[in-house]
């Protein structure tokens, strides 16, 4: 029996409550596509958020998801009343696991002395307060503060808690807060080998924690292309027929975009091209600034922030598609993005970084290109397959074959409701 879900197959009134950091999220789509299906297998859910979504746009996949959305208070200044109203009633009803929890935020609280914590333990006071009364199992989206809110209102409620890990969230929390997680969730899963493998090396209980790809569902993507049967494919060799070379991703450290414009100021004067750019960040204006700088401007189109149908038109009208990932500063770093799977999911030929779990998808020279991030090394990848629409063409058909053979959806789908079942049991 799935949790939120009676013996009779339909819901039973205490939905599975999934905890995440906000929503909807436009760079979430991996999310998006997990409740979609929970909710398509009929688990009875409702969606937690500890921040209200900043994005002026969303995806038509957040439209078909039915699940009730609840936002816990975002800063604990903006609603004191409701935070003061969760903690007398906990007072009330679980004093004894109240006063527990509190003593293990308070001992966090020491080696974490960050406004941060004090906000965690405030959202889980109003979660733990506010969820239906037979809510079966807490499950949440990130391993530092979502895990950390699911995990104290499932302490203080007396019920289980488990997480699904990605990438910055594994990276930057401290080992001593992971360790201590690791042993209290009843199961963690990560979308990559080798976040499987450095959870696994800190877990007291390697076999909680599981390998689970988020992979595609391709239902929501057309048909790819036949980019075959273009009469004249771009070479770069033709001022009309620049070379389009796409990239979406958060404009943010880790996602290494001042690496590519260096890149893209190397390439040859002979080379027509063009790129593309799908996403907004921190560093909207250093890297608008670089470009111009490097004398790039005319030849980009910052595009900004946009919904799933306009990255998947990108997707089809691309050349090529490049992602420069890198590991940032703070130990942050992608884990395996979800759009190299769309770009392959379109039959396009993609030059990325052997960062991370990068590897695990695309086999240099087999299902794309590979570089170590540099930018000499970046712009000869470029230079590579921007002049050889046949190697484009080679690349992107190996990377659709392999995305359809390994990494559909449905059997993560299935291997996260079973982790779920055992559980919520």
């Amino acid at each position: 029996m799935m949790p939120g879900q009676g013996t009779d197959g339909r819901a039973s009134g205490s939905p599975l409550a999934v905890v995440v950091k906000g929503y909807p999220r436009l760079s979430e789509t991996f999310i998006a596509q997990e409740l979609l299906a929970f909710q398509e297998r009929g688990i009875d859910l409702a969606i937690w958020s500890l921040r209200h979504p900043t994005d002026t746009r969303r995806h038509a996949l957040h439209d078909r998801i039915t699940a009730p959305v609840h936002y816990l208070p975002e800063y604990l200044r903006d609603e004191p009343r409701r935070v003061l109203r969760a903690l007398g009633l906990l007072v009330r009803r679980h004093p004894a696991r109240l006063g527990r929890t509190a003593l293990l935020w308070l001992r966090d609280l020491m080696r974490d002395r960050s406004a941060n914590r004090v906000r965690r333990f405030g959202q889980a006071l109003v979660l733990a307060a506010e969820l239906p009364a037979r809510t079966p199992f807490i499950y949440a989206h990130f391993l530092h503060t979502p895990a950390s809110v699911g995990r104290y209102a499932a302490a203080i409620r007396g019920i289980g808690w488990g997480f699904s890990a990605h990438a910055k969230d594994i990276w930057t929390t401290p080992e001593w807060e992971k360790r201590e997680k690791l042993a209290d969730a009843r199961f963690g899963v990560t979308c990559t080998a080798v976040g499987a493998a450095h959870l696994r090396g800190l877990a007291a209980e390697p076999g909680r924690i599981d390998l689970v790809y988020h992979g595609l569902d391709l239902g929501r993507f057309p048909a790819p292309p036949d980019r075959a049967a273009a009469a004249l494919p771009q070479d770069g060799s033709a001022p009309d027929r620049a070379v389009e070379i796409l990239s979406v991703g958060r404009l943010v450290e880790k996602k290494g975009y001042d690496r590519l414009l260096d890149a893209l100021a190397m390439l040859p004067d002979g080379l027509h091209w063009r790129l593309v750019h799908i996403g907004s960040g921190d560093l909207k204006q250093a890297l608008r600034a670089q470009a111009e700088r490097l004398g790039l401007t005319e030849r980009i189109d910052w595009r900004g922030s946009q919904d799933q149908a306009a990255v998947i038109a990108a997707l089809r009208r691309a050349d090529l598609f490049v992602l420069t990932s890198v590991v940032a500063g703070d130990g942050d770093r992608d884990g395996l993005p979800n759009v190299l799977m769309e770009a392959a999911s379109q039959r396009l030929a993609i030059l990325s970084t052997a960062v991370a779990a990068i590897p695990e998808f695309i086999a240099d020279g087999v299902h794309g290109l590979l570089t170590d991030g540099s930018p000499p090394a970046v712009a000869a990848g470029l230079e590579r397959l921007a002049a050889d629409p046949a190697l484009r063409r080679r690349l992107g058909d190996a990377a659709y074959d392999r995305l359809r053979a390994e990494f559909g959806m449905t059997a993560g789908i299935d291997r996260l409701v079973r982790r779920l079942e055992e559980a919520a049991a």
